[in-house]
């Protein structure tokens, strides 16, 4: 499998953002892994994490795609950066009595929390990178899962550096004002 790289976008946080955003993606042929979106510190702004997969020369290729969108505010290619990447999962599995010690066990190791128990199940929410929450998986597997969810990966830069309304290197913010010619 390709590496993975994690895109982080500023878009404006309008309707239909997202649509044009992923269709753009699509249309172009690129595979995305994963999609996360939500609004920053700023309304007017959302930020999208995007985890394609590629080389280099697809990478760069997606990110030039995304800047020539309007409602795009900023790209950053986060691939070789240092980075803090979560995700979420929350997994039902089988858990009759005799096995809910293993289950609870396996839970504190992995720092999960319980989110739900009952006579035949119980559902368990994982945090973390990629890696942890399907280590996490894997472990369940054995004893049954019967249903599961998860998020999208998020991804930011870790030390100083910011992708955020209010730091130098943003845009004024007349841009969320502006009339597209």
């Amino acid at each position: 499998m390709s590496q993975l790289n994690p895109l982080a976008v500023l878009v404006r946080n309008e309707p239909g953002v997202l649509a044009r955003v992923s269709g753009l993606l699509a249309r172009r042929g690129f595979n995305i892994h994963s999609l996360a979106v939500g609004e920053t510190e700023d309304p007017q702004v959302s930020r999208m994490s995007i985890f394609t997969s590629g080389d280099d020369a697809v990478r760069e290729q997606a990110v030039k795609q995304l800047r020539r969108l309007v409602d795009v505010i900023r790209v950053s290619d986060l691939t070789d950066t240092p980075r803090v990447e979560r995700g979420l999962a929350l997994i039902k599995v089988n858990a009759p009595r005799e096995r809910r010690s293993e289950i609870i066990e396996l839970a504190n190791i992995f720092r999960a929390a319980i989110t739900h128990v009952d006579n035949a199940t119980m559902v368990l929410e994982v945090s973390g990178n990629r890696n942890k929450i399907e280590a996490m998986i894997g472990m369940m597997r054995p004893f049954g899962i019967l249903e599961m969810a998860r998020t999208g990966q998020i991804v930011m830069l870790r030390g100083q550096a910011a992708l955020a309304p209010g730091q130098s290197e943003f845009p004024d913010p007349s841009y969320l004002t502006e009339a597209v010619a």
